[in-house]
């Protein structure tokens, strides 16, 4: 098993991905995502961090990059239902 470590630059408003996220406002998101390869040669991407998120491709990059946007929609459909999201909670702030 090889382990790539995924960083996600999300900002208010769009995800662009330039240099320091400090000097753009922004927040980095690390999501660790582990890879292996199936005995039939297809690949697989797990988030360990987020229960039921895995994904298969037909490379480790496809397969990371699917498992990234089913993070990100898993994350979503837990604030979308209230529950609380550790994982963002330097992302926003309320002003008063």
């Amino acid at each position: 098993m090889c382990l790539l470590k995924v960083c996600a630059r999300i900002r208010t408003g769009l995800a662009d991905g330039l240099g320091d996220t400090a000097m753009h406002g922004g927040v980095a998101l690390d999501i660790i995502v582990e890879t292996d390869r199936e005995e039939d040669g297809r690949w697989i991407a797990e988030v360990p961090s987020l229960p039921g998120v895995l994904a298969y491709g037909n490379s480790p990059d496809h397969a990371v990059m699917v498992a990234k946007a089913l993070a990100l929609r898993v994350l979503a459909d837990r604030l979308d239902h209230g529950e609380d999201v550790p994982e963002l909670s330097g992302l926003f702030a309320v002003a008063a």
